[in-house]
């Protein structure tokens, strides 16, 4: 660039402008007084929705990607904020495709995923969706219901994810207290209860090799609940191990 060249100003359209947003959302430092710039520079409609969608989205750790569209999510966080319900198409992991309307109660993100925490209405119960499987997202005006007191959408879709059925139901008793185990395991990956002064641990699987290499990690005592052959498992690394030694 030659001395004294100016750049012209930076134009954003809207779905590109919302784009950027996305990218900054849940970062921090000065990161953080680039997006309280780019909010101030926005289309006041836009930026309302904008505003909604960074309230409504929480964390389980560093957000590293933002595989869904900005109408999606903007339509969600509205929907969120307005207490309003949403209608959509979901195509489960089995492919099979239904039709949902939910009463949404928070965004979450996590390993570069988003997921949403609602109230399905059809099975009268809480679930948690992939967002990048959801389509045709369409805000309703029948007002949401509430969710329950206390409720945290972060804290139901770790606890969600930690239950998907795999091939293997674990549990092991630590030899930790709750406060610690709680420290070296991420809650989107197990299940902890406290237990006398130690700690029940409770994860699905799909390999017990890849479990006996968890339970090393965690460099305390232990013992086996279920599954049994777990402890081969652990034998076979134990013997691995010792043979690099």
């Amino acid at each position: 660039m030659r001395p004294g060249y100016r750049l012209p100003p930076l134009m954003l359209n809207d779905d590109e402008a919302v784009a950027v947003v996305l990218g900054l959302i849940g970062t921090a430092g000065p990161v953080d007084g680039a997006l309280a710039k780019i909010l101030r520079v926005l289309p006041a409609p836009l930026r309302a929705q904008v505003e909604a969608l960074e309230s409504a989205v929480g964390f389980t750790a560093e957000p590293r990607g933002t595989p869904v569209g900005g109408g999606v999510a903007l339509t969600l966080a509205d929907a969120i904020r307005r207490r309003r319900r949403v209608r959509f198409a979901y195509r489960a992991f089995s492919g099979e495709e239904t039709r949902r309307e939910v009463s949404p109660h928070g965004l979450v993100v996590h390993a570069g995923r988003w997921y949403l925490a609602a109230y399905d209405h059809a099975r009268e119960d809480l679930r948690t969706f992939r967002v990048d499987r959801m389509m045709g997202v369409a805000g309703e005006q029948a007002p949401a219901l509430a969710p329950p007191g206390g409720f945290d959408a972060v804290a139901y879709v770790s606890q969600s994810l930690a239950r998907v059925p795999w091939t293997w139901e674990v549990t092991v008793l630590l030899d930790l207290p709750l406060e610690e185990a709680a420290g070296r395991l991420p809650a989107t990956l197990a299940e902890l209860a406290a237990a006398d002064g130690q700690t029940l641990l409770r994860m699905r699987v799909n390999s017990l090799d890849w479990m006996a290499g968890v339970l090393a990690g965690l460099e305390c005592d232990f013992e086996i609940r279920t599954p049994p052959e777990l402890r081969e498992s652990i034998r076979a690394l134990s013997a691995r191990l010792a043979a690099c030694a």
